[in-house]
């Protein structure tokens, strides 16, 4: 016959196995979250990056003078194709966006080019991705902060540390964009 104090630590054992298995399997789908939710953005990126060869061509016709921009714009666009981990990816993004919106701004000084149906066809193109790229940039931070919660709470900690289990990294506007314009004085 097994004895009460053994009954008890084996009660013990299996509630904690128990915990530890249910632990490690919600940061296993928090962490899987996470990684469809980054899936979804890089496929908008994807539409992007294919957008703008097609937005620049428009643009040098009309916009000649503007060599520093569409440079920027190529070197940008070369970085975020060859990022590889999301960190590297949200970070060439953020200097993207930044460029995109220089040119979308320079864009504003060329009239004949504003009345181009390429290039408004491509601008509104353009603002589609854009809007659903921040539709899944809030799910996917969503998901990083559900995770990033959980990694870092006690007890789960103890198992995210044990089996490896990481914070994601959110996918934010670069701090310069975080600015409010300023107009000049006149």
């Amino acid at each position: 016959m097994i004895s009460i104090p053994v009954i008890i630590l084996l009660v013990i054992a299996a509630c904690v196995l128990l915990w530890l298995a249910t632990t490690f399997n919600k940061l296993v789908g928090f962490r899987t979250r996470m990684e469809e939710a980054w899936s979804i953005i890089d496929v908008f990126l994807k539409k992007r990056h294919d957008l703008i060869p097609n937005l620049m061509d428009v643009v040098q016709n009309y916009a000649t003078h503007e060599r520093e921009t569409l440079d920027n714009v190529v070197r940008c666009r070369a970085e975020a194709l060859q990022a590889k981990s999301p960190e590297e990816k949200i970070k060439a993004e953020q200097g993207l966006e930044g460029v995109l919106g220089r040119l979308m701004a320079v864009t504003e000084n060329y009239p004949n080019l504003k009345a181009n149906e390429n290039f408004l066809d491509l601008q509104k193109r353009l603002g589609d991705l854009e809007s659903e790229i921040s539709t899944a940039r809030r799910y996917y931070n969503g998901t990083v902060r559900e995770n990033n919660i959980y990694v870092a709470s006690f007890p789960s900690n103890i198992v995210a540390g044990i089996f490896n289990f990481a914070k994601g990294v959110f996918f934010e506007i670069a701090e310069k964009e975080k600015a409010v314009p300023r107009m000049p004085a006149k």
